[in-house]
């Protein structure tokens, strides 16, 4: 495994993004771009670390269910969630059953929902969460990229076997072989995040 030893971890997301983007000639705001690389970035820091632990459809129901800043939150988060899940993870989806079209749908939906709760609010500005929901699968084939260019394609069945054994807890010492392969697992109170 090659590994990048850049200690500036904001700068090299935000150039790998960069290059993604160009790569598949995704036009897009510099908003967009740097949500996107933000969320990279949380995603490597450990501090975005959401569960996707029972079914999307039941997850989206209840936010739609929530109300106020808390429905906007969870809205917002689920899509961050999909759209890391569908442009590292879009293989192992597929091998467990989901419908890559259906998951998605629901990713982008709820972006969709999150932006409409914002032009209700009366925020006429920059509407970046719009951006990435109509222009969902053009982001995940970016991240897709930029997994494509951080995980070499034998990596990352590597660290996907890893993180199920770790998941299923059949396994002493995975969580260090995670860690090396540079993925930092975590167990919250909802389940596996």
């Amino acid at each position: 495994m090659n590994i990048d030893l850049t200690t500036d971890v904001d700068s090299y997301f935000e150039s790998m993004v960069k290059d993604a983007l160009t790569a598949h000639r995704l036009e897009t705001t510099e908003a967009a771009e740097r949500y996107v690389s933000g969320l990279l970035i949380d995603y490597a820091r450990g501090e975005t670390v959401e569960a996707l632990d029972r079914p999307l459809t039941f997850q989206l129901q209840e936010a739609l269910e929530s109300r106020g800043s808390e429905r906007f939150r969870r809205l917002q988060r689920i899509g961050d969630a999909v759209l890391y899940l569908l442009g590292f993870f879009d293989r192992s989806l597929t091998k467990r059953g989901a419908d890559r079209d259906y998951v998605m749908s629901v990713g982008s939906s709820a972006y969709g929902h999150a932006s409409a709760m914002m032009r209700l609010g009366g925020n006429s500005g920059l509407d970046v969460l719009h951006e990435l929901s109509r222009k969902f699968e053009g982001f995940v084939r970016v991240l897709g990229e930029v997994a494509g260019k951080i995980i070499r394609p034998s990596d990352r069945a590597l660290v996907l076997r890893a993180y199920e054994r770790w998941e299923r807890g059949t396994s002493t010492g995975v969580e260090g072989m995670l860690v090396e392969l540079g993925v930092c697992p975590v167990r919250g109170t909802g389940g596996v995040h």
